[in-house]
Formats: structure tokens, C-alpha cells, sequence
């Protein structure tokens, strides 16, 4: 009996018809090295043989009456793998194109809750060129966010997987005896206690966020650099309008090798400067092609793993979030990442200092749940500027090949789950010398995704050419209009106006 995080918790809170908040993932794999295809049955012996590795399989939520406290994570006595997997033959149909559409209309649905929160589509009949007899296959994954985030679920996909052209032996399934199903006594007991804690969490939060203000402030004092800019203060943009249900992925790769002799070219910025900068430009670029641009910069949120430094737990979320200036403003795309670099490092103190799952501990369960809800049905992203236009995360692939019994791991494409006022997330994952950007995205907001390859790729070779010329790096002197009134503005100034109420009742 695991209790989810607030964090984990709120992908569940947020969750509606039109939302489902699962990570989703296309991975294709070449079999012409066997002697045969993988036929389904093998693998759903293959995958019964190792779901000791992944105990969250076995695992469903039991909820807390009255949204007392945040669910946990049973054993699930009525645990059947059969209710996790289907089985699609695309036929004479079986392109990327028709696999991509095909995981568009899968991922579309949300999983089912009275079960552990993961599928697996077994995708037969898929070629990966134009040859008939190529003997490849594709899996499509769901992967509920509460249960993983997209660092843990590259994990998963690892143990489930083999570093070995060689097919290993399908061993018999390790004896599961689930644990008996907790009763509601013990459950309320439980969250009794956990509300108890609560003002412990809560002092330890405060002092944290105390620390982490005053080390933030004196190194920017130092540095005389700008505070961070205000939440909800992100520019409107045509990404942040109301969704509907329907998705689509759109993805394209690149030789990881380019983006490595850029960040050689330019210096002293990181791999993952290179690649929100590449982002950046294909997203200016989008945007000037519909007349939509911005007159200040894009804010994308930068999902930080803190896996390495907190090995709390096997899996859930662990990160920690940093909202980032994206400086599409700059219309030079090489010169546009060293801003990127620069404003990193200038948030780096405060994403450091309190995790994201630490930062929703204040709330009780059922405000973060009423909170969430209330963001999504009143529309509040669409009333006030949004906290941020996209997600952005790069995550880190393994750069060796891996197989499933014997066939080859080729390509691998990922999505992320889109929310209220967010009709577009960018997930990139490297592979074997490769990096692939995903771009999950709502076509009723999104329009004309299609031509988000040929951008990315026209990006490219543009920063290629403009990190070749880019002169030496020089300070940004340049003034900023200030931010319209936000909603943060409005709830500081009701708060201020009540602390003076309260401080003239004790003066009296």
C-alpha cells in the first residue's frame, strides 16, 4: 500500500474525456535478423515473464472516501494481463503514416481506472520499408503520468527490453501472491495519520522556500541580474487555446551529431540549450508562417528529473520544474541559445531548491482536486496569460541497440498528454546517435501540424549557419516592457490588502 504523491495525484485531478493524462509511446522494431516474426502469443509469454520487473503493472489505484487524502497503490487481486494488451494487424495498410494514425486514435482514450493504468497495442503487419516480407512490428504504449514521468518511463521500456541481438529463453512466470486488498478502516486510519503530518510538511516546505528565496536573491543580487519573471505572465499564443479529444503525433529525426557541433561551435551552453533553441526557432518559424508571432518571448516549462539525487521511490514523479524564456524574440537562432543558457543558469537556484512534488504539498487532496478541475471547466487559462505556452523535455536515450527477442528496436516515437489551454507538448528522446522530436499536438489548435518536420529541419541548417558567423557573446542590455496585469498580481494584491487589515486590528 503506496500513497501517491500530490503531485502524481494531480494528473489524476486533471484527467477529463478530453484530457487523458497518460505518456504514450511507438516503438518499431525490424525482425528481419530472425527467423521468424514475433508472433503475439510470444509475446505476451515474453511479457507475463517479466512483469516481475515492473511491479507497477500489478498495481491499481484505490481511491479515499470523500477525497480525504491522495489514493494508493494496491496489489490487484483480479490482475489479468490479457485486459492490457490488443492485438491490430495493419494488413496491406502497414506504413508510418497509417501507425502513426493508427496510435493517434489509441492514445485519444483514456485508460481505464479499475485496473493497474498501462496498455500495450501488439501492432502486426507493419513494414518498415517497401518490401512485403520486412518482418517488423510496432508496440503502442499507455503509460498513466500519475504512475511514471517520461525519465521513468524510458526506465520501464529498458527492463523490458534486452541488450542482446539473441533471443533469451521465455522463462515461467515468477509466483505472484498480491497482498489482500487494505479495508476501509485501515485506509481512513491512514490518512488520519497522514493529516497529522501535514503541518510537519507544511513548516518544512516554508523553511525550504525561505532558503531557497534568500540564496536566489543574493546570488541575483550579485550577479545584478532580473528577477524571474511572474507566474501566469507567459504571452498569449495559438498554442493556448481550448482543446478537444482529438490527437495527433507529429515527429521527425535528426542526426544527434549536428546538434553536438553546434554546442561546440557556440561554447559554453549545454546539449539541452541546443535543443530547446532548436525548438524555439521551429516554433518562430511556425508562427510567422500563420501571421501569429508574439511580441514577447514564448515560455516553455522544462521538466527537470531529480531521479538521481532522490531515489525515494522506484517510480511516480520525480521532478522538478523550471519555467524558461525561450527568447524567440532574438532573431538570431544561434545567438537565441546563449539567451537560452543564460536564462537557465538564471533560474537555477530556484528550480534546485523545492522539488515539484514538495510544491503541492500545502494543498489538501481535495482542494488540489477541486483546484484542478476548476482551472479546466472556468476556463481560467483562457481568462488570464498562461503560466506557459508548452512542455519541453528532452530525455536521454539509451545510444545502444535494443531488442525484443531477437528483433531489433529501430525507431521510437513519444507522446505527452496535452491539458486545458495546452494544444501542443514537444517531448525529444535520443537514440543510438539519433535524436527524434515528438510533437504531440490537438489539430483543432494546432493547425497545419504536418509541416512542423520540414521546419525543424529548415531550423537546423539555419542555426548550422549562423553558429559559424555568430559573434562573441555580450551582455542583453536591452529593456522589456513590463507584463500586463496577471492573475498572480490579483491575488497578491488581495492578499496585501488583507495583511493590512489584519496588522490595524492589532495596532488597535
Amino acid at each position: 500500500m503506496r500513497q501517491l504523491s500530490e503531485l502524481d495525484a494531480s494528473f489524476l485531478y486533471l484527467e477529463s474525456e478530453t484530457a487523458p493524462m497518460h505518456i504514450g509511446g511507438i516503438y518499431l522494431f525490424d525482425a528481419r535478423e530472425c527467423r521468424k516474426p514475433l508472433a503475439f502469443s510470444t509475446f505476451v509469454a515474453y511479457l507475463r515473464s517479466r512483469l516481475h520487473v515492473v511491479p507497477l503493472f500489478r498495481q491499481r489505484l484505490k481511491e479515499i472516501p470523500l477525497r480525504l487524502g491522495r489514493p494508493y497503490w494496491i496489489d490487484d487481486p483480479d490482475f489479468s494481463i490479457e485486459r492490457h494488451l490488443a492485438y491490430v494487424n495493419l494488413g496491406n495498410h502497414g506504413k508510418v503514416d497509417s501507425l502513426m494514425e493508427l496510435a493517434s486514435r489509441i492514445l485519444e482514450e483514456p485508460l481505464k481506472r479499475d485496473r493497474p493504468l498501462w496498455h500495450i497495442t501488439f501492432v502486426d503487419g507493419f513494414q518498415l520499408d517497401e518490401h512485403a516480407d520486412s518482418k517488423s512490428f510496432a508496440l503502442i504504449v499507455k503509460l498513466h503520468h500519475a504512475a511514471i514521468d517520461a525519465f521513468s518511463g524510458e526506465e520501464i521500456i529498458g527492463k523490458l527490453l534486452e541488450y542482446s541481438p539473441k533471443a533469451r529463453a521465455i522463462e515461467t512466470p515468477r509466483p505472484w501472491h498480491p497482498q489482500p486488498e487494505p479495508s476501509e478502516e485501515r485506509v481512513i486510519l491512514q490518512t488520519g495519520a497522514n493529516l497529522l503530518r501535514k503541518p510537519l510538511q507544511m513548516t518544512s516546505l516554508a523553511i525550504s522556500a525561505a532558503e531557497a528565496t534568500a540564496r536566489g536573491l543574493i546570488q541575483k543580487q550579485m550577479r545584478k541580474l532580473p528577477l524571474p519573471f511572474p507566474l501566469f505572465s507567459a504571452p498569449h499564443s495559438p498554442f493556448n487555446r481550448q482543446i478537444t479529444a482529438n490527437r495527433k503525433i507529429v515527429s521527425a529525426s535528426l542526426d544527434l551529431s549536428r546538434l553536438k557541433a553546434i554546442k561546440a561551435t557556440l561554447g559554453d551552453v549545454t546539449l539541452n540549450d541546443v535543443v530547446l533553441g532548436l525548438c524555439a526557432e521551429t516554433l518562430s518559424r511556425y508562427l510567422d508562417r500563420g501571421n501569429a508571432t508574439t511580441e514577447r518571448s514564448l515560455v516553455a516549462m522544462t521538466p527537470i528529473s531529480v531521479r538521481s539525487s532522490s531515489l525515494r521511490k522506484a517510480t511516480g514523479n520525480q521532478m522538478s520544474a523550471m519555467l524558461l524564456d525561450l527568447a524567440t524574440t532574438e532573431p538570431n537562432p544561434a545567438e537565441r541559445i546563449r539567451r537560452i543558457h543564460w536564462n537557465a543558469v538564471e533560474s537555477e537556484p530556484y528550480r534546485e531548491a523545492i522539488a515539484a512534488d514538495r510544491l503541492t504539498e500545502l494543498l489538501p487532496s481535495t482542494m488540489l482536486a477541486l483546484s484542478a478541475r476548476l482551472y479546466s471547466e472556468l476556463q481560467i487559462a483562457q481568462r488570464y496569460q498562461p503560466v506557459f505556452n508548452l512542455p519541453i523535455t528532452n530525455v536521454p536515450g539509451p545510444q545502444v541497440p535494443l531488442y525484443l527477442q531477437g528483433s531489433r528496436l529501430v525507431a521510437q516515437f513519444n507522446s505527452a498528454p496535452l491539458f486545458d489551454s495546452m494544444g501542443l507538448v514537444i517531448v525529444a528522446v535520443s537514440y543510438q546517435g539519433s535524436l527524434t522530436i515528438n510533437f504531440t499536438l490537438c489539430p483543432d489548435v494546432v493547425a497545419d501540424g504536418d509541416s512542423l518536420p520540414e521546419l525543424l529541419e529548415d531550423s537546423l541548417k539555419s542555426i548550422e549557419s549562423a553558429a559559424e558567423t555568430l559573434p562573441p557573446y555580450e551582455e542583453d542590455t536591452r529593456e522589456y516592457p513590463d507584463s500586463h496585469p496577471t492573475l498572480t498580481d490579483e491575488a497578491l494584491n488581495v492578499m496585501e490588502g488583507a495583511l493590512r487589515k489584519t496588522f490595524r486590528r492589532f495596532r488597535n
